[in-house]
């Protein structure tokens, strides 16, 4: 067998595996998807789930009714995006701070930042309710934003990429005249937006998936996020509402997630700082 025949039935048996993992992935997606069209009696379990017969909206209709969606996909939108604008601007400069300025305890405090990456935030949720209550800020959407407006692992992932940015195109900057913000917005920020889109796109689903934090601060329905009103839709036993109803909440919760996330994948791309100082 040549090589060039093996390295074909190497690259048929990857793509092969690959494909059987993205199915094992993508299909409770599918399986959820298509029961939150079916009609409520119709078969939920086993292959059948996977057949249609009557294909409706009603189970999205019945949603509508149940919670106000409109108000609380607003709530998530505005999080997740404030949130991840703030927490994006926050991080890259701290990162660009502990990357490229020398200033007096920079790598104590940079690993004091590291270490609290191994404490839980969850840890902190009594102290941190307490501060959001003086504040006066419980039942309030920025409750969600503020507290993580800057993030451990975010500076540290940042920082690392921005490590890489030649001194070289900084230092001549300066020579230039150039402020240190001006530096940070015109030749940073430019460069590391690999970086930044793949912060942005793992922060804004985090964000947009927030279950637990908003669960603590948020009190009235209309302040919800998305996430929280269809867990709170009553699946119990002799109560009205049918697996296909939460499903179809589930899926208004999960397909976006995906599409953003796609979308954020097109500013992926390496290679930017390459090549950017001659010889």
């Amino acid at each position: 067998m040549s090589y060039k025949t093996k390295e074909v039935l190497r690259k048929l048996v990857v793509h092969g595996l690959l494909c059987i993992i993205v199915a094992f992935c993508l299909f409770p997606v599918l399986w959820m998807s298509i029961i939150s069209f079916k009609e409520v009696g119709e078969s939920i379990t086993g292959f059948n789930a996977l057949r249609i017969q009557s294909p409706t909206l009603a189970n999205y209709k019945r949603l509508f009714e149940l919670i106000p969606i409109w108000t609380n996909l607003l709530n998530s939108a505005f999080t997740s995006i404030v949130g991840t604008v703030t927490t994006l601007f926050f991080c890259s400069l701290a990162g660009y701070a502990f990357a490229k300025f020398d200033f007096p305890g920079r790598n104590a405090l940079f690993y004091f930042v590291i270490a609290t990456m191994m404490i839980s935030p969850e840890v902190g949720a009594v102290p941190m309710f307490v501060i959001m209550r003086r504040v006066g800020l419980v039942n309030s959407l920025w409750s969600l934003i503020i507290p993580r407006m800057a993030t451990a692992i975010g500076i540290f992932y940042l920082r690392q990429y921005m490590l890489d940015i030649p001194d070289a195109i900084i230092d001549s900057a300066r020579i230039d005249g150039c402020s240190e913000f001006g530096i940070y917005r015109r030749i940073v920020v430019p460069i590391a937006k690999p970086a930044l889109a793949s912060w942005a796109s793992i922060t804004v689903i985090a964000r947009w998936n927030d279950y637990f934090w908003p669960l603590l601060y948020l009190r009235d329905s209309s302040k919800y996020t998305l996430m929280v009103s269809v867990s709170m839709l009553p699946v119990s036993d002799g109560l009205s509402t049918p697996w296909q109803v939460v499903l179809a909440g589930t899926t208004l919760v999960i397909v976006p997630s995906i599409i953003l996330y796609l979308v954020m994948q097109t500013y992926q791309k390496s290679g930017q700082v390459a090549g950017a100082v001659k010889g």
